[in-house]
């Protein structure tokens, strides 16, 4: 993380009293308010698996959604609600603006972004793909509006993977970014042409294989799901590599009763939820050289509460927390976005 990102995540929870203060009848009256603000203003919450879980169950109890990026972004563009609650980063109320243009798109923050966006910045990136004119740009939905618009695809970790061997059987090179983890596991998955970007995601950069090597000893019969944007020796470990809701299906799914989860945490709750009698183990972040800058949980994400979620709500222009795309920038965006979906689509079809 720069040291401004962590400067404006420091300030923004300097100003906002953390929901772990509120007592059990305030964190009632809270939701409460929400659930009734929703159905006034015609909105529906759509949530991300890594927010916490008060607000995964939020969204569920009120008709929302929670789930990775690219059902988020479905499900957005689906709806019939008039507005738009997303709970998450920056770049997924952009998505849903961006997909839902005639819809009004707020997040309870605006400050609540990703390492990944950061590190991608839009001129530099332009510059980059100007230096690989040859090659087809794939970036991550961890990223900009703006730096969408530059490429020819958005995917997400879901169907990466399928992707690029679709392009690469197309005799297609690839550009991808932002993330050098998740380019390098799809390159050696798929045995594609792929030049990476150098970005990571500093919740799943810090999960340590000599750690896990570890926790592994002591839990023998743990299954190790691991998220691809882990480093390399991390997955080398893992019984399943997958998106958020390919883990959480793994560990539906497996006969195993134990689990260690290098992603982050908060996907615990559904995991949890769906497969109650079993144990789920943080992977480690600690070890030699570790800088525990996350702690298996991204900074941003814990910035959605039900204090800010409810300001928003409360105030008929958001508390300025609404999403704007430009809408040249909307257009051009909207065209790898699309085909990322209709991709998504013919595979589950």
């Amino acid at each position: 993380m720069t040291a401004e990102a962590q400067a404006r995540v420091q300030a923004h929870l300097a100003k906002v009293e953390p929901d772990d203060t509120l007592s059990d009848e305030q964190r009632a009256s809270y939701r409460d308010r929400i659930k009734a603000l929703l159905r006034q203003r015609d909105a529906v919450l759509v949530a991300h698996y890594y927010t916490d879980p008060e607000i995964q169950s939020l969204a569920e109890e009120t008709g929302g959604c929670v789930s990775d990026s690219l059902e988020m972004a479905r499900f957005g563009k689906d709806h019939p609600a008039s507005t738009l609650i997303v709970a998450g980063v920056k770049f997924m109320g952009e998505t849903a603006k961006i997909l839902s243009p005639e819809k009004r798109v707020f997040m309870p923050t605006l400050e609540a972004t990703c390492s990944l966006d950061i590190g991608c910045p839009e001129d530099e990136f332009s510059a980059f793909c100007d230096q690989h004119p040859d090659r087809t740009v794939v970036v991550y939905a961890n990223t900009s509006a703006a730096v969408k618009a530059r490429a020819d695809w958005v995917v997400t970790s879901s169907i990466a993977v399928e992707l690029i061997e679709h392009l690469d059987s197309n005799g297609e090179k690839i550009l991808w970014a932002p993330d050098k983890h998740l380019g390098g596991y799809v390159r050696d998955k798929s045995g594609a042409d792929v030049l990476c970007w150098d970005g990571a995601c500093i919740v799943h950069e810090e999960f340590k294989a000599k750690g896990l090597h570890d926790l592994k000893a002591a839990y023998p019969d743990a299954a190790i799901l691991v998220h691809p944007e882990s480093p390399a020796s991390v997955v080398a470990m893992a019984d399943v590599v997958g998106s958020t809701s390919q883990l959480i299906k793994a560990a539906c799914e497996m006969d195993n009763d134990a689990f260690i989860v290098a992603t982050d945490k908060g996907i615990f709750y559904k995991m949890q939820q769906l497969a109650p009698g079993k144990t789920f183990l943080e992977a480690p972040t600690a070890g030699s050289g570790a800088t525990c800058r996350s702690c298996a949980h991204c900074p941003w994400m814990a910035m959605n509460g039900l204090q800010n979620m409810l300001a928003v709500l409360e105030d008929e222009n958001g508390m300025g927390q609404e999403i704007f795309v430009d809408e040249d920038l909307a257009e051009k965006a909207m065209v790898p976005l699309n085909r990322m979906l209709d991709f998504g689509q013919s595979l589950k079809g």
